[in-house]
């Protein structure tokens, strides 16, 4: 996003503009959302364990676009054969005789 200075000539970088996303929207107990279809683990949950960086959002954005490419990639160099998530969890429901585990809600 580049921003105009009143006149209508581009200015090319702003720092608060490029390293402040939107707003945080929790999405559930560990994911969080800023960016529409981009969703992160919460930052508190791994700040412990993982040194957290600042992205700018055109960045976060090129990454958040390139997964298909990259997971397209991974399949072509690496995959003998691509199995739907959704294929794998038939399978295992059918294995637990079509029950899913589910956590209980508000356990005391």
């Amino acid at each position: 996003m580049m921003s105009d200075d009143g006149v209508g000539t581009p200015i090319g970088f702003r720092y608060d503009e490029q390293y402040s996303p939107p707003p945080r929207e929790r999405v559930s107990d560990v994911a969080l959302t800023t960016h529409p279809h981009l969703f992160e683990v919460d930052p508190r949950l791994m700040e412990v364990w993982v040194l957290q960086q600042t992205f700018p959002n055109w960045d976060s954005l090129r990454i958040m676009n390139s997964r298909g490419d990259h997971l397209e990639w991974m399949h072509r160099h690496f995959a003998a054969t691509v199995i739907a998530g959704s294929t794998l969890l038939a399978e295992v429901e059918a294995e637990d005789g079509g029950v899913t585990a589910v956590p209980p809600e508000n356990e005391p």
